[in-house]
């Protein structure tokens, strides 16, 4: 099955197909930001693994400590997404995928891999019933339903950093931290946009454009993070409806 799939290189990233559900034939602003995120990422050891055709099955992992997340820990393989979508479910890739990257991590010497997930299975989150099939454990956890997932091969664990688990700000208005490694971003943020224009709604938009930045976010964070009234909200992309509940509260 492994020679279904190829990783990206920034050779290849103009041509391949990126694998999220965009499907656009015109150049795509979340799409061409992703590719110039990733083209940099590329050179600090991120892998970005999909099969070889224009579908949603891919995996994409860096190491922790050039892994924008707010994540403490060494030598370490940090997931961001594993997903397999639609009629290539039920085949096998998800776990060649994650097999792959056990098998990465290994031949480089690390000492474990680890993802987000939480109590409750959220949206934009990959599935982590499914990882935990394969050893991963809760080590890590936030008052508010977060947990750190990791699989360790030598007994060592990473954390979430202290910042991480603070969950409030000063600022009481909307805001929403980003960076541009999902293409579903760009679009979700024009949306909010015009919806807060329209309402009146004060919002501050803070893109995540540094590894530093990333590492010393006030609440966990996979590419989005989402604040009302000083309170961490969620990690979830919003829909208009998601973001009247919370403008609610």
């Amino acid at each position: 099955m492994n020679a279904d799939f190829i990783n990206l290189t920034t050779e290849n990233i103009i041509d391949e197909h990126l694998c999220c559900i965009i499907r656009s034939k015109k150049p795509h602003p979340g799409i061409d930001a992703k590719r110039r995120w990733l083209s940099d990422r590329l050179k600090e050891g991120h892998v970005f693994r999909k099969l070889n055709a224009k579908a949603t099955v891919f995996i994409e992992y860096a190491p922790l400590e050039t892994a924008w997340v707010p994540i403490t820990g060494s030598n370490y393989l940090y997931v961001y997404c594993l997903w397999v979508l639609g009629s290539y479910k039920g085949k096998g890739y998800g776990k060649s995928l994650i097999e792959y990257c056990l098998t990465d991590a290994k031949e480089k010497g690390k000492s474990g891999i680890c993802m987000l997930g939480a109590t409750k299975q959220k949206a934009w989150l990959s599935d982590q019933s499914f990882a935990k099939k394969f050893g991963f454990e809760v080590v890590d956890t936030t008052d508010n339903g977060y947990e750190l997932l990791a699989l360790s091969f030598d007994g060592t664990t990473p954390k979430f950093a202290q910042s991480a688990k603070k969950q409030n700000i000063e600022s009481k208005e909307l805001t929403i931290y980003y960076d541009m490694q999902c293409p579903y971003v760009h679009q979700n943020i024009e949306t909010i946009k015009q919806y807060c224009k329209i309402h009146n709604i004060p919002l501050s938009l803070i893109q995540v454009d540094t590894l530093q930045k990333a590492k010393e976010l006030p609440c966990v964070f996979n590419n989005w993070a989402v604040f009302y009234k000083g309170s961490f909200e969620t990690v979830n992309l919003l829909d208009i409806g998601y973001l009247k509940r919370i403008l609610k509260k």
